[in-house]
């Protein structure tokens, strides 16, 4: 199994996938996928959906191996939370 790099700083890589989701991908994945996950390839806008993180990071890695993955829950601000509260985003 190769080892993957990041060549990106966490912030980096955050800013970079939040853009390119709200700049054109939120619109083709938004409408019946409320809860699955996005995983963005920040270098070429590719992205792949699935329930879960792992999946979804997966395909992206067979289509482009050295991809930079950022990835996001459809509907809500963080992938996953901890305790009660909803991280559910406000309309």
């Amino acid at each position: 199994m190769a080892v993957r790099q990041r060549r990106y700083s966490k912030e980096e890589l955050a800013q970079r996938g939040q853009e390119l989701y709200e700049s054109g991908i939120r619109e083709q994945v938004e409408a019946g996928n409320d809860g699955k996950i996005v995983a963005i390839d920040i270098e070429t806008g590719a992205f792949e959906v699935d329930e879960n993180v792992v999946p979804a990071t997966n395909r992206l890695f067979e289509q482009y191996p050295n991809a930079q993955p950022w990835v996001i829950r459809i509907g809500y601000r963080a992938v996953d939370h901890f305790g009660a509260r909803s991280l559910k985003k406000n309309p």
